[in-house]
């Protein structure tokens, strides 16, 4: 067998990007990391809501939720630096959590512009019934738990650096 032969570096192609892919490949839909990312989260969305419902939560609740059972009793501000949400996204989530009696939200007592939130007896007991959700959220993406935490660590990654210096983090 003959080996083949050395290619001979030559002009850059100008039609060619950094990403090896030629300009007419780039604009192609299936080439868009940003769409496989929200294609992905849709189908996410989807096997959650059917996941939650016997819970009674939406994804966004449950991501809190997920917080206190965690963490305890946390500050509003906290809660919403863990999840990479804004005051005026968590404040009506934390609100519909407290209407169904999983939270209660107070004042701090030492510092009055602060709110906390901590679990009822009622949200510390949902905590069992919750445990379902992983295992239902793993067998349905089909991958393995090592398939699942390499994914995790490519996208924290990827979090980090979209979210990184100038790039209006937080």
């Amino acid at each position: 067998m003959t080996p083949s032969p050395t290619p001979v570096a030559g002009p850059p192609d100008p039609h060619r990007t950094a990403s090896g892919l030629p300009d007419a490949e780039l604009l192609r839909l299936d080439h868009q990391v940003c769409f496989s990312l929200h294609a992905a989260s849709r189908a996410f969305g989807g096997v959650y809501r059917e996941a939650l419902k016997d819970l009674g939560l939406t994804y966004p609740q449950y991501l809190a939720m997920l917080v206190l059972w965690e963490h305890g009793p946390q500050r509003v501000k906290a809660i919403g630096e863990r999840l990479h949400l804004d005051s005026g996204t968590l404040s009506p989530l934390l609100k519909r959590l407290e209407s169904a009696g999983l939270v209660v939200r107070g004042r701090s007592p030492q510092d009055e512009r602060s709110v906390t939130v901590r679990l009822t007896d009622a949200g510390a007991e949902l905590r069992e019934r919750a445990v379902a959700v992983p295992h239902r959220i793993l067998d349905a993406t089909g991958l393995s738990v090592p398939e699942v935490i390499a994914l995790q660590e490519v996208l924290g990654r990827l979090t980090a650096s979209l979210d990184g210096p100038g790039r209006g983090a937080g």
